[in-house]
């Protein structure tokens, strides 16, 4: 027969064994029950993403450099998301096939015309395609139509033109800079009339004098217009102006009536 305090012993065990294995069971129910609420929602997300629960068409369009475009991102119509690029593939060595699913309830609104632009989400954000609105007049895409497309301008070739407005901005400053180092020291005739005080002052001196011949001829002109040798002259030049005035009001007259 087994002792009894070695008996108790094994029914103590028993029962935290016991206890140990309805934890763990429970725990495992709950892991298992996570990871497939977790599966789940991955892919109720990854499926509203492809649009694989909503009804949609194929478009395609064709560049000859996609710019980092990549299979999942986005389509935009008026700045909406209405799709997603479906497929990327090379067709030759200078043309790259877009396969683009949009859903349908924005078909309508996707005309014959309509362009495809890859554009960026910020400035270092995902690239995505912008197709631009059409002309109401025309009729809506069709299945798997190629709509036409538009070149996207390079990174590269933006930091090149930048930079050499850069050059150019650093030259003009240059330039400039040893202007007004020439104007300071007094080289030139800027710099004189500025530096110099004897000159600025003889200018001032020019300009008087240019003001009080220009009125000297003023009163000369109004001397002659009254010599009677000329008066006539001054008078019919001042008849015929005054014809010339009335007969542009005149004509302007007629033509409000």
């Amino acid at each position: 027969m087994t002792p009894k305090p070695i008996k108790i012993r094994l029914l103590k065990t028993k029962n935290i064994m016991d206890t140990h294995t309805h934890k763990f069971k429970f725990r495992l129910g709950l892991f298992v029950a996570g990871g497939l609420a977790i599966f789940v929602l991955a892919i109720f997300i990854i499926g509203k993403q492809k649009n694989m629960f909503n009804p949609v068409f194929k478009l395609t369009a064709s560049f000859h450099n996609v710019s980092g475009l990549q299979v999942g991102n986005k389509v935009r119509l008026s700045g909406i998301n209405v799709g997603t690029v479906d497929n990327i593939r090379i067709v030759n060595d200078s043309t790259v096939r877009i396969d683009m699913l949009i859903k349908k309830d924005v078909w309508q609104f996707i005309k014959t015309d309509c362009r495809v632009a890859i554009a960026s989400e910020g400035i270092i954000g995902d690239k995505l395609l912008i197709i631009s609105q059409g002309s109401s007049d025309k009729d809506k895409a069709k299945e798997g139509q190629q709509l036409q497309s538009t070149e996207p301008v390079e990174t590269d070739a933006i930091m090149k033109s930048l930079r050499a407005t850069g050059e150019n901005a650093e030259v003009i400053t240059k330039q400039l800079a040893e202007i007004m180092t020439k104007i300071n020291s007094g080289d030139g005739t800027l710099g004189r009339l500025i530096q110099d005080k004897t000159m600025a002052e003889n200018l001032n001196k020019t300009m008087v004098n240019l003001k009080q011949s220009s009125k000297g001829l003023d009163e000369n002109m109004k001397a002659v217009k009254h010599n009677f040798l000329f008066k006539g002259y001054f008078d019919r030049k001042e008849r015929e102006a005054k014809e010339k005035k009335e007969a542009k009001l005149k004509a302007a007259e007629k033509k409000s009536k």
